[in-house]
């Protein structure tokens, strides 16, 4: 069995706290330089990088009111017909800073004279060098192709953003308490994870998450399909109930995100519906009255706000998929058909 996916994983709390201790205040530097000359941020990314993108329309727009719009890179590179960027703060995030697209979209968002922005692990790249600041994710290089500590390092990184330039010392202070709980959450979804053989022959789920943890959603979706090549597809619970709902039927796997928080109520509805409906309920949150209504639970820290929730949410939704891989006997570390650096036009 390869060991280089659950080595990335368990490094997470680590590269977390590193993140936060080498970038944080150079991100509050950054913040002064760009207050004021935004209104809305645009977001150019792909894949792992483009669920967390779903993550900054979350935080930017709660704690400081930033609309957070997701680019379309295609409108600069095949149609060639791009978008005025007015008032954008253009933000792109890519883990290797290769992919041409998304270049293409800072490129455009410069010669209008807009401030540009990338988050990514590798700062010399060409994302690196055409973005007028640089986050770099201080990863190290991710070796296993599904990416799983530059996901949470990006997460961590717009939520440092999101701090610095509201200026909020609580969330300061909630984020620095993070890692230490990253590492329970590992241990505590190791300790679950040895029942997930109870689903090697699935073939297709759903993930459902909403508010904060709607990014979460997708990226477990993402993280099941590339690695145990499991059809999954992400949904809000919100549009869950709007059509697609009438796919549950007894068995069905539905893979729930549900912390604590201001949807909690919703989600715990939810979960009552499902377990009326029959479905195979697997849940990643840190309250009883999900866990135990749940066919497989994997719990979180109690104490983890909802607005930094998504990052100890992904690390269950990455061990799940890992595991449900190495129980279906595939390649954890280089899933058929996929690459590490995806350059797309």
């Amino acid at each position: 069995m390869s060991e280089i996916l659950i080595k990335e994983i368990n490094e997470q709390p680590h590269i977390i706290q590193n993140l936060i201790d080498s970038e944080y205040s150079e991100l509050k530097k950054i913040a002064g330089k760009i207050k004021g000359k935004f209104n809305y941020a645009l977001i150019a990314a792909r894949g792992t990088s483009d669920n967390a993108a779903r993550y900054a329309q979350y935080i930017f727009g709660a704690f400081n009111q930033i609309p957070v719009a997701l680019a379309t890179p295609s409108l600069f590179t095949v149609y060639k017909k791009p978008p005025k960027l007015s008032d954008a703060l253009v933000i792109g995030i890519s883990q290797s800073g290769q992919s041409p697209d998304i270049v293409a979209v800072l490129e455009h968002a410069k010669a209008q004279g807009q401030p540009t922005l990338c988050i990514t692990n590798v700062p010399d790249s060409p994302l690196g060098n055409m973005a007028d600041f640089v986050i770099p994710l201080h990863c190290g290089k991710e070796m296993a192709v599904a990416a799983t500590k530059t996901y949470t390092a990006s997460l961590t990184t717009l939520a440092m953003l999101s701090i610095a330039m509201a200026g909020d010392s609580e969330r300061e202070k909630s984020l620095a308490e993070l890692p230490p709980k990253l590492e329970e959450t590992i241990a505590m979804a190791n300790a679950t994870n040895a029942k997930t053989c109870r689903y090697r022959y699935i073939e297709h789920s759903v993930v459902i998450g909403r508010g904060f943890n709607y990014c979460t959603a997708f990226e477990v979706a993402l993280k099941i399909k590339e690695l145990s090549q499991v059809v999954t597809v992400p949904y809000s619970s919100a549009d869950f109930k709007h059509g697609p709902i009438a796919a549950v039927h007894t068995g069905f796997p539905v893979i729930l995100i549900a912390p604590s928080g201001e949807m909690f109520e919703q989600m715990i509805e939810f979960s009552s519906k499902m377990h009326d409906l029959g479905a195979e309920l697997i849940s990643i949150s840190n309250r009883s009255e999900i866990i135990k209504n749940s066919n497989l639970g994997f719990r979180i820290p109690e104490n983890v706000p909802e607005w930094i929730s998504p990052i100890a949410c992904a690390l269950p939704g990455q061990l799940f998929a890992r595991q449900l891989a190495f129980e279906k006997g595939l390649n954890i570390d280089s899933p058929i058909g996929l690459s590490k650096v995806t350059e797309t036009f």
